[in-house]
């Protein structure tokens, strides 16, 4: 009995301890086929790499960033090198063969808004560009920007500093806040009717006899001027000189003399070209 016993108790410790086994064989067979949860950590310059060349839809050529303006792409191999525009310029993408930053007037960024933090100086919001008078109210005055150091420019009469364009220009088409012809002129076009809008009637300027107001389609006025010695006739409606006009013959007394005012009604005649004989020839070839 008891030899049948001890029997008995070896033959279940050896079939638990077979158990084991094949669980410890089955865990194991399971890991060997299961795939992998751990990745290979991805190198942050190969990550930027890929990012860059995502950049380049040409394997060379420079190309525009897609957000920001002044930002862009120097592509080679479809490897693509990040760049930026000096301050207050914008990358011109008119063609991928070109590297080329320019003034923001003229080139579209409507879809990269994006743009740089500025380095301002005195007077220069961005060390580029043209930039108008701090002062709202002086509208004829702007400055030119390079390098962060400013030229002060002022307009031709009658012109303000147009920021959509950089240039100057009439105050209809600059449309700035507060610098449009009444705010500036004081002087508003008198109605008349259709015909005589249709040839844009002039008036004098009642201040300035050598200025006057052109009155575009009869409502818009600009104001433009006649040249030097000579002012507006309202009875013609064109420039003379101001001597042949009683109400303007002595608008030039104190800054021109009689002199200087009869040489620009009378300048001497330009002397003929003198030299060797004419080189062209004679004849034509037969």
């Amino acid at each position: 009995m008891k030899t049948k016993l001890i029997c008995l108790l070896v033959c279940l410790g050896a079939v638990n301890a077979l158990t084991r086994k094949q669980e410890a064989a089955e865990q194991s067979r399971r890991k060997t086929a299961s795939p992998s949860q751990k990745k290979e950590p991805v190198q942050e310059d190969e990550y930027e790499d890929e990012e860059l060349a995502d950049e380049c839809p040409e394997p060379n050529g420079y190309f525009p960033d897609a957000e920001q303006c002044d930002k862009y792409y120097d592509c080679r191999d479809g490897k693509g090198t990040e760049k930026l525009c000096p301050d207050g310029l914008v990358f011109n993408d008119f063609s991928p063969q070109h590297e080329k930053c320019d003034l923001p007037f003229g080139i579209d960024c409507s879809k990269r808004l994006k743009l740089q933090k500025p380095q301002p100086s005195q007077h220069c919001p961005r060390m580029h560009g043209y930039f108008a008078h701090e002062d709202a109210k002086i509208c004829d005055t702007f400055y030119y920007c390079v390098e962060g150091k400013f030229n002060m420019i002022t307009c031709p009469d009658g012109l303000v500093f147009s920021e959509k364009t950089g240039i100057c220009n009439w105050p209809d088409e600059a449309q700035k806040k507060g610098c449009g012809s009444r705010e500036l002129f004081n002087f508003t076009c008198p109605k008349v009717d259709d015909s005589v809008a249709a040839t844009h009637p002039r008036y004098a300027d009642a201040e300035d006899c050598q200025y006057f107001y052109v009155c575009v389609n009869g409502e818009i006025p600009r104001r433009s001027g006649c040249k030097l010695g000579q002012a507006f006739d309202e009875r013609t409606g064109k420039c003379d000189w101001a001597r042949k006009i009683p109400e303007c013959k002595d608008w030039y007394k104190g800054q021109l003399t009689d002199q200087e005012l009869d040489a620009l009604e009378n300048p001497p005649p330009k002397p003929k070209p003198t030299g060797g004989p004419s080189r062209r020839k004679s004849s034509r070839p037969t």
